[in-house]
């Protein structure tokens, strides 16, 4: 059996690829790590955002484990024009998984890397891996994984959010972990 536990980054100062965690989500990655602590973690793969490597350096730094930074692991991109309508935007890809807008991803696309990057760290020896990623991405992800995951469910993220995806013999489950106070 692998478990992969897939973790939204803590919170953050914005949206750039250089926005680092506010005060609070260094406190909240020092959280996450004594979380992790007990998880026999064998392999880290983040998401080259300042904000997910944020995230993990404590546990990383901890459990004296190299993070592999892997681009496919980066939040999604919508659309290339900054739209006031973004949110209804982002709720219509969850219903069509094709529809891309100008300059961004459909879901389906975004999903197949980050399925890519799950299917590597499957091929890798050990148990137990961390994959640090973006809020849309993340629940694009779960979605491969169960077909309920949607809009909603990627509105109740929160950040930190972690879930714990078990593969066993082709079976696959996945179950939300990271239980905010």
């Amino acid at each position: 059996m692998k478990n992969i536990y897939i973790v939204r980054h803590c919170k953050a100062e914005g949206q750039a690829a250089d926005a680092p965690l506010t005060a609070l989500g260094v406190i909240q990655s020092k959280e996450l790590a004594q979380f992790l602590s007990d998880k026999n973690i064998e392999h880290i793969v983040t998401s080259p955002y300042e904000r997910a490597v944020q995230t993990i350096q404590p546990f990383a730094d901890e459990q004296g484990i190299e993070m592999a930074l892997d681009n496919r692991l980066e939040e999604r991109v919508l659309s290339s024009e900054t739209r006031s309508d973004w949110m209804e935007m982002l709720r219509k890809t969850y219903d069509d998984l094709e529809l891309c807008y100008e300059g961004g991803e459909s879901s389906n696309m975004a999903m197949v890397r980050a399925v890519a990057v799950v299917e590597d760290v499957l091929k890798r020896p050990g148990r137990n891996s961390v994959i640090v990623t973006h809020g849309n991405l993340m629940s694009l992800l779960l979605k491969h994984f169960d077909e309920r995951i949607g809009f909603e469910e990627w509105k109740a993220l929160t950040n930190p959010d972690v879930y714990e995806l078990r593969i066993e013999n082709r079976t696959t489950s996945i179950e939300r972990v990271w239980l905010i106070d």
